[in-house]
């Protein structure tokens, strides 16, 4: 296992990584940082060019973080031959939930044409992209913006030490990085191939969901530069399912926002689409009604006594009021109001449209709000839906 630290003081900012959104489950102390993606892939690039210059791999290998920090990775292999040089080290994403924990980022070297500068190639497990609307265009390694600049910083600074030109090809390497990128949202972003290289700060804030958000805004970009005029976001798989169903919507028209409804709609509120749908289960959509934006329990739990006033505007009777206080979850409330009759879904979905409009004020944006039940039948909407 490789092993990396930092080499000077200060507390770095949020970065993305690949979030396995099937664990988010926060876990209580102290929590301790990583490295993204794009960090080991500097490291490693900037040992196997070191190595190829010299003959000798630096071990461990220090590089230079966005933010003007230092930090040094082992390497976990290393083999050089024909001008050629590869490195790898072990990502350590730290106490974050992401699923590039424990993979090996390989770079491979290799002397480049003079003149061609940096240049860089997908190896095995890295994406390549497909769709227009990413950082990077089509056909180009997924290997973002920010890793990008890292390793060229990181070849000049060799290239000054050894008087060397810095014309290299930089082929990065995740094996096994094609399963893995399954659990990510690539395959809807048009990635195919594998993982995307990310960071912006080098670093891995445990639990920030930095990744999740940064795909939510990808999958915008997208859908926008695709000329798709409406989206949808929504809080899980059933809801997706339903609402595709529904409005026969294409897969790039989807986001998997998850909790973050006020991530998703902040960010289309500068990138607009013509029409936006958010789809969810009952109990979040409630909370979305109350007015988070931040669906996740640890935010907020439903509110029965806001659900109680929901129902006395809707004009249900007394006895139902009084036991919705006292209800132990959304999904019973939601039950029982139907059995008398009472539109509740309707109610609860008009005050989401109400949070959420507030929230792309000042737009042409149309917004529409379903709500489903634990089996996708649509039991509340509101808003201004899309004729099917």
């Amino acid at each position: 296992m490789s092993h990396s630290k930092f080499t000077s003081p200060g507390s770095p900012g949020l970065d993305t990584g690949d979030i396995d959104a099937s664990d988010l489950a926060k876990p209580t102390g102290p929590l301790r940082r990583g490295w993204t993606t794009g960090a080991c892939a500097t490291a490693a690039t900037k040992a196997a060019y070191t190595a190829l210059e010299t003959g000798q791999f630096p071990d461990p290998v220090d590089i230079t973080l966005p933010g003007g920090k230092t930090a040094m990775f082992s390497l976990a292999r290393h083999e050089s031959a024909n001008q050629t040089a590869t490195a790898a080290v072990i990502k350590d994403a730290g106490d974050d939930p992401d699923v590039t924990h424990g993979a090996l980022v390989i770079a491979t070297v290799r002397t480049g044409k003079p003149g061609s500068g940096v240049t860089f190639k997908a190896g095995d497990g890295v994406g390549t992209v497909t769709k227009p609307g990413l950082p990077i265009p089509p056909g180009e390694p997924a290997i973002n913006p920010v890793p990008r600049s890292m390793m060229q910083t990181a070849i000049a600074e060799v290239a000054q030490m050894t008087d060397a030109t810095g014309d290299v090809e930089i082929e990065i390497a995740i094996p096994g990085g094609e399963a893995l990128a399954a659990k990510t949202m690539n395959p809807r972003l048009g990635i195919i191939g594998g993982l995307s290289v990310l960071g912006t700060t080098g670093i891995v804030v445990p639990y920030s969901c930095a990744a999740w958000i940064h795909s939510i805004h990808r999958s915008v970009d997208v859908a926008r530069a695709t000329h798709i005029s409406h989206i949808a976001g929504t809080t899980g798989s059933t809801s997706e399912r339903a609402v595709q169903s529904l409005y026969g919507l294409p897969e790039s028209a989807l986001v998997e926002m998850g909790d973050f409804v006020g991530g998703f709609l902040k960010y289309a509120r500068k990138h607009p689409v013509p029409h936006i749908t958010i789809g969810g289960g009952f109990a979040k959509m409630t909370k979305l009604g109350q007015g988070f934006l931040d669906l996740h329990s640890r935010r907020g739990n439903v509110d029965f006594n806001w659900l109680s006033e929901q129902l006395t505007k809707a004009g249900a009777p007394d006895d139902l009021i009084a036991s919705t206080a006292e209800a132990n979850t959304a999904q019973q409330v939601l039950q029982d109001s139907a059995r008398r009759n009472i539109p509740l879904g309707d109610v609860v979905a008009q005050a989401a449209f109400d949070t959420a409009r507030h929230v792309v004020v000042g737009t042409d944006i149309a917004i529409d709000i379903v709500v489903f039940d634990r089996d996708g039948k649509i039991v509340g909407r509101a808003g201004s839906p899309v004729e099917t």
